[in-house]
Parts: structure tokens; sequence; C-alpha cells
């Protein structure tokens, strides 16, 4: 029997893998991807960049110029006080989602990650608004901040508190404040939503060794919650940073396209579509030239902080 094994053992080939003659058929899966990124992302980054070194009248600017866009937008005063007013605009309207905003979504977060009743239903509540059209949202409570006719107002009128009853969008020290409250109460689901996966990711050990030792809700917040999600803040004000000084759809539909009222709600991204394409002028005509800068400006802004933090928390994980 032992002889038979042997003589079918050494009748038995290896099996042997066959290779790939050509190292690099994963071009094949990335191609379509890249080729969507390169024509919808990177090409018009940098044909953008190259804009911005040109001037003239059309779509295309012809003539070469160099960095004169970008002295006309910082040294001639009426391009630099608007810039400066608009990135001004844009810093307060970050501060007031980061703030604000990322607060309240730390807060539904740990409430959601708590056993509650109607826990799914408080969570769809919270991250509806992100579903709904921002120039539709953006209308509905226009409509609502009437001075005359909105809902706010006729409330506060009945309970009696005439004195409330402000216009909200008409008084260049509330508008921004208000617009950003209301793109607060549209997206606070997502830092919600974030906050939320990283809580649930923390193990329960953790909660169960802290309430042995007798700890409080409290202390288990800010000694173990709060430390361990430090990580998952970091990204979520990358996140708010981007999308801040990007923004530009909650403005265009609440104060138009100039800011209203006298650009006290103009921001970097109202402040790009008026220069390059419905036109800063007078007679509204656009400067592609400028706007490409302004783009520019904008992109080497996100690139240098996104950059700085990448460095920082790397820098902080060693």
């Amino acid at each position: 029997m032992e002889n038979a094994k042997e003589n079918v053992l050494m009748k038995v080939k290896p099996i042997k893998l066959k290779s790939h003659k050509n190292h690099f058929v994963w071009v094949i899966y990335i191609l379509p991807a890249f080729l969507v990124y390169f024509i919808f992302m990177a090409f018009p980054l940098f044909n953008s960049m190259r804009l911005s070194l040109y001037t003239g009248d059309g779509l295309i600017p012809d003539i070469f110029v160099g960095f004169d866009n970008y002295k006309e937008l910082f040294f001639n005063p009426f391009w630099r006080d608007r810039f400066i007013n608009a990135f001004k605009n844009t810093c307060i309207f970050f501060a007031i989602h980061m703030l604000i905003q990322n607060s309240l979504g730390l807060l539904f977060a740990n409430f959601l990650a708590s056993p509650t009743i109607g826990r799914d239903i408080y969570r769809t509540i919270i991250f509806i608004p992100a579903t709904v059209s921002i120039l539709v949202s953006g209308f509905v409570w226009k409509l609502i901040l009437n001075p005359k006719w909105g809902a706010i107002n006729i409330f506060l009128t009945k309970i009696g508190l005439e004195e409330w009853a402000l216009p909200w969008l008409g008084d260049p020290k509330l508008a921004l404040v208000v617009i950003s409250l209301v793109s607060v109460w549209q997206w606070v689901g997502l830092p919600t939503m974030i906050f939320l996966a990283g809580l649930q990711a923390i193990p329960e050990q953790l909660y169960e060794a802290a309430s042995i030792d007798g700890a409080s809700g409290w202390d288990i917040f800010w000694r173990i919650k709060f430390p361990l999600l430090v990580p998952v803040m970091g990204i979520v004000g990358v996140l708010t940073f981007v999308g801040n000084f990007n923004a530009f759809d909650i403005i265009y539909a609440m104060a138009g396209s100039r800011g209203a009222p006298n650009f006290s709600t103009d921001i970097l991204g109202s402040f790009f579509f008026r220069a390059g394409i419905a036109g800063e002028h007078p007679v509204a005509q656009p400067d592609v030239g400028i706007g490409a800068s302004i783009a520019t400006i904008i992109f080497f802004i996100l690139f240098t902080v996104i950059l700085s933090w990448k460095f920082l928390s790397k820098k902080a994980e060693q």
C-alpha cells in the first residue's frame, strides 16, 4: 500500500500558478475613473489657472498679461475692497458653521448614541434637511423670514414680541448671521452622522469600566468620548472648511448674486460668480481673467489649509 501511494504521488505534477505577463493590467481598472477625474476636475482646475494669466473680451481671454489680473485684484480699490469684504464674510460664514453646526452635531450624535426611545426617528428628522435642494430651502426660508408677512415675524407679533420682529435679511448686521444659521440647520445632519459613526466605534468596555469606577456621564464624555473623537473632529473641520469656502447656493438663493444688502452677505463664491460669470462691472460685463484669478486664490487657500492639517495630524500621530 505504501509503495502504491508513493507511485501515485510521483505521478501527480505540481500545479504552477500562471503569472500575468503584463504587470500593468491594473491600469485598465483605474483608467475610467482617471479619465473622469481628469476631464471634470484636473483639466478645469489647471485651465482656470491658465486663464488667470490672460485677459480679453468674450468667454476665452486671449491676451496674455501675466500676473496683472492678480495685481488688479489686490491693488485696484474697486476689486480689492470687494475681495477683502468677501473674504471676511466667508471667514464669518465658516466660523458660525464651525462653532454652531459642529457643536450641535456633536451634541446630537452623543444623544443618538445613547439608548433613547425613537432614536431612528430623531436621526431622520436631523438628517432630512440635508436631502432638500439648497435653492428650495433657501427660497422657503426667505419667505418665512419676510419682514411683512413671514411666519416668524407674525408669530413674534402675536405673542407680544413686536420689537423682535426684525427685517432679518434686510439688516446688514443680521443678514449674514441669519443665512449662516439657515445653512447650519440644513447641514447639521452631516457632522451628526460622522460623529455618531465615531462614537459607535468606541468600545463599550471603556464605558463599562468608567461606570464601575463611578464616572458620571459628563466625565465619560470629556475623558473618554471627546479625546477619542479628536481625529474625527479634524476631518469634520476640514470638510466644513472646504464646504464653506466653496459655498454659493444658499447666498444666491437668499440674498442674490450681489450679496444683499449692500454686499453684507457677499462671500468668495458669490464674488467669483459675479466677477467671472455675471459681471461685477456696472454694465455687468464679466471679466473671465479676474474670475479665474479669484478661483485660483480660493484653490490655494484650500490647498494650503488642507496640507497644513495633514502635516499637523501626521505629526500628532508620531
